[in-house]
């Protein structure tokens, strides 16, 4: 796959997934009326994806330090494969669950809606990069994928702990919790 192509295919990726973001944010799609048991364990679920990729994303750079090249990308691939196990669940949740809201009058709130706004920011902003961080480095272009990923990974990194983050901060006022 030449470049123009792959870059259009990583935008196209992007935009639908953050297109699908927005549109399950304003709960235009028909949903059951009671979801499913298992939505109330999708947060936990994406939490725990979260943190698993939060270290497996330290581990990757803990062995490209090393130059164990091969090791490093199992664990970029594994923590791109839990990635889009969390953008499935992400969207299932989202689809299924009405918004839980942090409360207005908690002493916190004004720090949960800055980590939460930094993460969703950021997270769109990430997606192509890490595609493209993928893309070289399955590809073997060591200069243009360390280029991206100076960028990309401490991004990711981000997104991926302060996913955990506002799970740990919202998780007491899901309604199932109730």
């Amino acid at each position: 796959m030449n470049e123009k192509l792959t870059f259009r295919v990583v935008a196209i990726i992007s935009v639908v997934v953050l297109g699908m973001v927005m549109l399950l944010s304003q709960k235009v799609l028909p949903r059951p009326e009671t979801p499913p048991e298992f939505t109330k364990y999708l947060p936990g679920l994406n939490a725990l994806v979260n943190g698993t990729c939060f270290i497996l994303l330290l581990i990757s750079f803990y062995f490209i330090k090393k130059k164990r090249i091969d090791i490093h990308k199992k664990i970029n691939l594994l923590t791109f494969l839990l990635s889009a196990v969390f953008i499935v669940s992400y969207f299932l949740y989202h689809y299924l669950a009405d918004e839980t809201k942090y409360p207005v009058d908690h002493p916190l709130r004004g720090l949960y809606l800055f980590i939460l706004a930094s993460h969703i920011i950021l997270a769109a902003i990430v997606m192509p990069l890490v595609l493209l961080s993928f893309y070289y480095g399955l590809k073997m272009d060591v200069r243009k994928h360390r280029k991206l990923t100076r960028f990309s990974f401490p991004i990711w990194l981000y997104v991926t702990l302060t996913g955990v983050i506002v799970y740990l901060m919202i998780s007491p006022y899901y309604s199932f919790n109730q």
